[in-house]
């Protein structure tokens, strides 16, 4: 199985520059097409469909702009090193992107950056440990918008 994550887009050949720039990753040049490209990583493609892609999909009245709307699903790149989440961060600056949030340490010991590329999409950089001398934060688990979440351990 192969992961296929798309984007809608308004500008595809700016949203594969940020892309490729960031991630390094190639072209899957084999599925190019006048409203649709797409980037190959590992086990996965990065799909990016101009607007009347919507209308081929049957989600026509579905249509709508990334920046400001809702962020109902986003994709996490895990990377080797907390020194890559630092310097790509970094870098989807540099390339028009923003940094949302961080990077930071995470309650279950990772380290992320919350990034939105130059159309508003939002993405996560992510590594499985933290920097050398940095610590996982522990929540506050009866903080009221945490304990409406289901499975949240009980006050202590």
């Amino acid at each position: 199985m192969k992961l296929v994550y798309s984007l809608f887009c308004r500008d595809v050949e700016a949203q594969l520059a940020f892309y490729q720039g960031l991630f390094k990753l190639p072209e899957a040049t084999h599925s190019r097409s006048p409203i649709f490209r797409g980037l190959l990583g590992p086990g996965f493609l990065l799909g990016l469909h101009a607007p009347p892609a919507y209308g081929l999909l049957g989600l026509a009245g579905r249509a709508g702009e990334a920046r400001n709307a809702p962020v109902t699903s986003y994709a996490t790149f895990e990377l080797p090193t907390p020194a890559d989440v630092d310097r790509l961060a970094r870098l989807a600056s540099a390339l028009g992107g923003r940094v949302v949030q961080g990077p930071f340490p995470t309650y279950y010991g990772q380290w992320q950056a919350v990034l939105a590329d130059p159309e508003g999409h939002v993405l996560r950089l992510a590594c499985t440990r933290l920097p050398e001398g940095v610590s996982a934060p522990v929540l506050d688990w009866s903080d009221p918008t945490l304990a409406a979440c289901p499975g949240t351990p009980p006050s202590t």
